[in-house]
């Protein structure tokens, strides 16, 4: 079969991957397109913490892939790849089937990395996916559940002591959420709010130390302390990780130190997909992230292309989403041209500064590194921007509605200072719907002048995919 009429394999589904098919048919690629994935929903992973609080739905953070691509000529595969055969231009998934690509793309994103710290994998908990997401969210009520029951004053503090490790920018929002989500799901059970508490824990002495996010560290540390559950912090600290309990190190006089706590929360740490780092005849950087030419093709191999975190350029990018998914557009394009005999373009990604979450009604937004936004006004902009990207119109529409619904009646509002100790904000619902539809038009019109019509149905059908079967499969 000639490479024409092979078809263009996207390995990863991510938000280089997911975005470089949606582009592809938005443009009328004209070969068969296949995805593949090990896990069969999309991860809007910015949004998990919107999941956990309730803020939003798995339709809207979680998507189920065939959803996304019902009748829109992308064919979805829910495998793992094993390797991946470059010169001999063939993907091999774990199920034994192999697949002969004309182009490939690859998106795939990195894996937990536990740096070897004895534990991690077995007393910790992950939080990448909606199940995830799931079992962290009934564990934690499961622990009040029991802390409310047991007449032991020790088992209860463990019981509702929560550990993150890793302070930065997911470190920190995880704890700002579960400051404020945390007393509203206790507060059926009498006395239990007084003694919740979360710590962070960080092999560094300052939080958000070397991240896009720095120049917000002041803002989050004030943040932080305002949470119903003020967040403790033990900085400069080695771990371990057991069951029910952290070993940390005294960074000052170097003693040890146990931390009974039932909650073990790993948010640091990450590391290329091994099917990247195994590539053969790849050049790779010291991290094992492949090294790409400026049109974000893998030297060497002309119709190959990287993106996201399995990839590094000359001048390195951050590892986010507003990288990966301008890559993933990118990409698009330059597959375009190739397939046209025409010139490819530099991949020049656009910095639109950073947005964090700092609560359930509180963020912060960098905007353009020059003008920080914080408060409501900053969890506004963070929401309206995020859900403007949600990558199907049908979860694009539902989700800003519902976003709106909750601005407008205060659904997720903080209950007031009698019940729980927070200050209430004042009624000016009007007023911050308002400026939800204002924040919730202007992300969708900037995403929209770069993405996809969203809107509408341009997406042509192609040809089923090319599978190579084995040899000697039974």
């Amino acid at each position: 079969m000639s490479g024409s009429e092979r078809p263009t394999i996207i390995v990863g589904g991510g938000f280089t991957g997911l975005f470089a098919a949606m582009h592809l048919c938005r443009q009328h690629h004209p070969r068969p397109m296949v995805l593949i994935d090990k896990g069969d929903r999309f991860v809007f992973k910015p949004l998990l913490y919107e999941l956990l609080s309730g803020e939003l739905t798995e339709a809207q953070v979680w998507p189920r892939y065939d959803t996304l691509f019902n009748d829109d000529g992308i064919t979805f595969i829910h495998d793992t790849v094993d390797r991946i055969d470059l010169d001999n231009q063939t993907v091999i998934l774990a199920s034994g089937h192999r697949y002969s690509y004309g182009h490939l793309i690859l998106g795939l994103g990195s894996i937990v990395q536990d740096f070897g710290i004895p534990g991690v994998k077995d007393h910790a908990f992950a939080f990448r996916t909606g199940e995830d997401v799931t079992h962290l969210r009934r564990h934690l009520r499961q622990c009040l559940q029991r802390a409310s029951q047991t007449q032991d004053p020790n088992q209860r503090r463990a019981l509702l002591t929560v550990t993150i490790i890793g302070a930065g920018p997911a470190g920190v929002e995880m704890a700002a959420t579960l400051g404020d989500l945390l007393p509203q799901w206790a507060s059926p059970f009498e006395g239990l709010m007084d003694e919740l508490k979360i710590v962070i824990v960080n092999r560094s002495p300052e939080i958000l130390k070397g991240d896009i996010n720095s120049g917000l560290r002041d803002t989050v540390q004030r943040a932080l302390q305002h949470r119903w559950i003020p967040i403790q912090f033990l900085t400069g600290a080695a771990v371990q990780v057991a069951a029910n309990h952290l070993v940390y190190q005294d960074p000052g006089q170097g003693q040890t130190h146990t931390l009974p706590t039932h909650t073990i929360l790993w948010m640091t740490g990450n590391q290329v997909n091994p099917v990247i780092a195994n590539l053969s005849n790849a050049q790779k950087d010291q991290t094992g992230r492949l090294r790409v030419l400026p049109t974000l093709q893998v030297p060497g191999y002309p119709n190959v292309f990287a993106g996201g975190d399995c990839s590094v350029l000359d001048a390195p990018q951050p590892a986010t989403a507003q990288v990966a998914y301008q890559q993933g557009a990118a990409i698009a394009s330059n597959l375009k041209a190739v397939i046209h005999h025409q010139p490819l373009q530099p991949v020049q990604v656009s910095l639109r500064g950073t947005l964090i979450k700092l609560g359930q009604a509180e963020g912060a937004a960098n905007l353009f590194d020059r003008i920080a936004i914080t408060g409501r006004s900053g969890h506004l902009i963070r929401q309206g921007t995020y859900l403007s990207l949600l990558p199907n119109p049908v979860h694009n529409l539902s989700g800003i509605v519902s976003w709106l619904s909750d601005e407008l009646f205060q659904r997720h509002t903080l209950p007031s200072k009698p019940q729980l100790g927070l200050h209430s904000p004042l009624p000016g619902w009007v007023l911050s719907g308002a400026l939800g539809i204002t924040v919730a038009v202007g992300g969708m019109m900037a995403w929209r002048a770069i993405a996809p019509a969203q809107f509408e149905r341009l997406w042509p059908s192609t040809h089923a995919p090319t599978r190579v079967e084995p040899k000697n499969q039974r």
